[in-house]
């Protein structure tokens, strides 16, 4: 199955980023979710993209995606505990100082080509894992934030995790973050909140607060946790059936947040309140 076919709205959204006269896709970019065979190729679709220099389709034979479908292009670069070590560094478990020095080095230097990193980790098997505090820790991370925050022109980094919260915040700060759902997941259950949040892209704003306090009387009978996954899963929802409506991409992330919330105790009448806010304009 191909990319386009698996996730038509990320690659929609993706595709019509590149090709917007403004170039408006973000130069530091944070996949996450269970799937991590899917974010590792949505991150190598996106380096192809950037590079190629034809019509950017699936099937395109131009030097530079040939080289990126072979895993050989000079400018794109897997970063793990096992990936791209320099020659003096012999760290084992972590993603090391050294190679965000590395990195540092290599952007002294002019390049032809749109060079993006993509950060991740391997098992002992080389099977692709998501970034953690043990293996990407605050040090690596800290020495990454300024060429991440003030990037060159021709530069994208992405972060592959399952949990947006196993990465360190100040990189989330200065990323846009994408929910991958994996790949085996067709149904999404969002009863829960069908009769409340049904087309919450053409309410009113004045109609914030209300909508707000209907989901909030469900906390009387569920966790604010398993009313907003339903609410996430009405998107995702939408996002299969709708690839084109990736303007909500973004939503998913929102309610990610408002979970995020949710954890560190917030009260979820703010949590909703701010929620409806955000995604009722």
């Amino acid at each position: 199955m191909r990319l386009s076919d698996k996730y038509p709205f990320l690659t929609n959204y993706f595709t019509e980023a590149l090709t917007a006269s403004n170039r408006a896709l973000p130069q530091s970019i944070l996949f996450y979710g269970n799937d991590l065979d899917s974010q590792y190729v949505l991150a190598t679709e996106i380096a192809r993209l950037m590079n190629c220099k034809e019509d950017k389709s699936d099937d395109c034979e131009c030097l530079n995606c040939r080289w990126i479908n072979e895993g050989t292009h000079p400018a794109i670069m897997t970063v793990s505990r096992v990936d791209s070590k320099p020659e003096n560094d012999e760290s084992k478990t972590v993603i090391s100082v050294k190679q965000s020095q590395m990195i540092k080095d290599i952007l002294m230097s002019a390049s032809d080509f749109h060079r993006v990193f993509i950060f991740c980790d391997r098992d002992d098997d080389g099977n692709l894992q998501g970034l953690n505090p043990l293996n990407f820790q605050d040090e690596t991370a800290n020495s990454l934030l300024k060429i991440i925050e003030e990037p060159q022109e021709g530069v994208t980094f992405i972060f592959l995790t399952r949990y947006v919260d196993d990465v360190l915040p100040t990189i989330i700060s200065r990323s846009q973050c994408f929910f991958v759902p994996a790949g085996g997941i067709f149904e999404y259950d969002y009863s829960l909140i069908d009769n409340i949040f049904t087309d919450y892209f053409n309410f009113e704003r004045k109609d914030v607060f209300d909508i707000s306090q209907k989901l909030q009387d469900l906390t009387k009978e569920f966790s604010a946790e398993k009313i907003l996954d339903s609410i996430q899963n009405y998107i995702l929802s939408l996002l299969k059936t709708n690839p084109k409506m990736t303007n909500i991409i973004e939503h998913v992330g929102i309610v990610e947040d408002a979970k995020r919330q949710i954890k560190l105790g917030m009260k979820p009448v703010n949590v909703f309140d701010d929620l409806c806010l955000k995604l009722i304009k």
